[in-house]
């Protein structure tokens, strides 16, 4: 028994024992004497500057999310869109590519009036929006800063592939939805292995009815006014770029050139390596990816604070500020 409980526990720190491992081992690989010496020439209004520009991701990200809610004639107050924002990044810091994220936000904005289905086409949308965005300004970056990396090519046409799979299934999915019937038709066998017919019966007809829901609100999703598409298409690249700033600030502390169209180019496919579900928060991919792009044109010494600080900031903040904000949430609620 105390056995599993200390499985548990590990597994939950799971993603902050890889990143702080990979930290150290960055570290070790970089010119160390000369790392110690830069970080005590840090500039400090230049990492807050950093930490403020993570700040306004989440910012935008919660203004996003209004937006997109109201978009299904439904309100939430921008204080309980960035509590669900934050919440949910704390959720996906501690699960494989980031994906208990979407669960938690779908959950608050159930608990805000909306429907599964119309909660989860809201959600949907987002990941689209920043997909759709990724795939858009990868190659525009590579083109601006001639960075040249074959893992970022590699990278690029397989999530441009799997995007226009995705798409493809999700418009026939709208588009014709006796197909989405008749899948859960066929899972009402399975079910009745499990439950009792009339139970097996009336989870299909809640499946069935939420599909719809997702359907309509989707459809409503995409519906919208050009403007209204176009505001939030813009609030995406917006959250993405103050995002992708920060190791440009962390870069200016310690009295580095920014590279700015260089770094901007890496981070969209770190990103897009972060998908990749293999450890919480994407541990160990995030700081290997950095450690490996960032090493064609920052100075050796500087790339171990570098990886050191961008990860303290857009990681464990997350971790830290999130906890914070879910137990608040579980506190008032439960």
């Amino acid at each position: 028994m105390e056995i599993n409980e200390e499985g548990g526990r590990v597994k939950k720190f799971a993603g902050i024992l890889i990143s702080i491992a990979s930290i150290i081992v960055i570290f070790k690989l970089t010119e160390t004497n000369l790392t110690w010496s830069a970080i005590s020439q840090a500039k400090p209004e230049m990492l807050l500057i950093a930490f403020i520009l993570h700040s306004l991701f989440w910012l935008f990200w919660a203004f996003r999310l209004k937006l997109l809610f109201s978009f299904l004639k439904q309100k939430i107050s921008f204080g309980y869109a960035l509590e669900t924002t934050l919440a949910s990044m704390f959720m996906a810091a501690i699960t494989p590519s980031s994906a208990g994220g979407e669960p938690l936000r779908v959950k608050m904005l159930v608990d805000k009036g909306a429907n599964i289905g119309s909660a989860s086409a809201v959600i949907l949308a987002e990941r689209l929006l920043d997909a759709v965005f990724f795939i858009s300004a990868l190659p525009l970056f590579m083109l601006l800063s001639g960075f040249s990396a074959k893992l970022g090519l590699k990278v690029g046409i397989v999530f441009f592939v799997s995007l226009v799979i995705f798409i493809a299934f999700l418009y026939m999915g709208v588009k014709k939805p006796e197909r989405a019937d008749a899948l859960v038709e066929k899972l009402y066998p399975v079910l009745k292995k499990f439950f009792k017919a009339k139970k097996a019966e009336k989870i299909c007809i809640y499946i069935t009815k939420e599909l719809r829901m997702f359907r309509d609100a989707a459809l409503e999703l995409a519906n919208n006014s050009f403007n209204q598409i176009t505001t939030v298409i813009l609030l995406t690249a917006a959250l993405w770029i103050f995002e992708f700033l920060v190791p440009s600030a962390v870069l200016m502390a310690f009295t580095q050139s920014p590279f700015i169209l260089y770094s901007i180019t890496s981070q969209i496919i770190i990103v897009i390596l972060s998908l990749i579900p293999i450890t919480p928060g994407s541990s160990g991919i995030a700081e290997a990816g950095m450690f490996y792009l960032y090493s064609r044109f920052v100075t050796a010494h500087a790339v171990g604070v570098l990886v050191g600080v961008w990860r303290g900031i857009t990681y464990f903040s997350n971790l830290i500020v999130g906890f914070i904000v879910t137990a608040k949430v579980l506190k008032t609620k439960y």
